[in-house]
C-alpha cells in the first residue's frame, strides 16, 4: 500500500467516523424533543475542527509527513484528480438540498446539517474512489 493509497484511508474512515460521532450527540441531545431545537453549532463546529485535527494527526501517526521519501507520481497526481473530480460533483449535486431549504426559509438546524452531509458526502466519495483506484488499479 503506497502512501497516498493510506492517507486517503484514512480520510475515508475519518470522513465516516466523526459525523457519526456528530450525529450521535446530536441525538442524545434530542432526548425525545424535536431535534430541530438542539444546540447543534457548537457540536457541528467541533465535528469540523475534530475532522481535520484527526486527519493531520492520524496522518502524521502513519508516517505520512509530506517531507518523507515518498514522492507522489503521476499515477498518484491522477488518481487523486479523478476522486477530486468525482468528490466536486457529489458536492454540488448534494448541495442542492440545502440551498433549497435556504431558499424555502427552513430552519438554520436544517440548511446547516444538510450542507454539513453535503461536505461529508463528498468527502467520503471522494476518498472511496482513490481507494478503488489504487485498489483496482488506474490506467488513466
Amino acid at each position: 500500500m503506497t502512501p497516498e493509497e493510506k492517507r486517503w484511508w484514512i480520510y475515508a474512515l475519518v470522513a465516516a467516523a466523526v459525523p457519526a460521532i456528530y450525529v450521535a450527540t446530536v441525538l442524545s441531545r434530542a432526548a425525545g424533543a424535536g431535534v430541530a431545537g438542539v444546540a447543534y453549532v457548537g457540536p457541528l463546529l467541533t465535528a469540523i475542527g475534530a475532522g481535520i485535527v484527526a486527519n493531520i494527526v492520524l496522518s502524521v501517526l502513519a508516517g505520512l509527513s509530506t517531507r518523507g521519501g515518498h514522492r507522489r507520481d503521476v499515477r498518484d497526481r491522477e488518481i487523486s484528480r479523478l476522486g477530486d473530480h468525482v468528490g466536486f460533483y457529489v458536492m454540488s449535486l448534494a448541495a442542492i438540498v440545502p440551498f433549497g431549504l435556504a431558499l424555502g426559509e427552513a430552519d438554520h438546524f436544517w440548511i446547516a446539517n444538510t450542507l454539513y452531509l453535503a461536505f461529508v458526502l463528498a468527502a467520503f466519495v471522494s476518498a472511496a474512489v482513490k481507494i478503488v483506484a489504487y485498489r483496482r488499479g488506474f490506467h488513466g
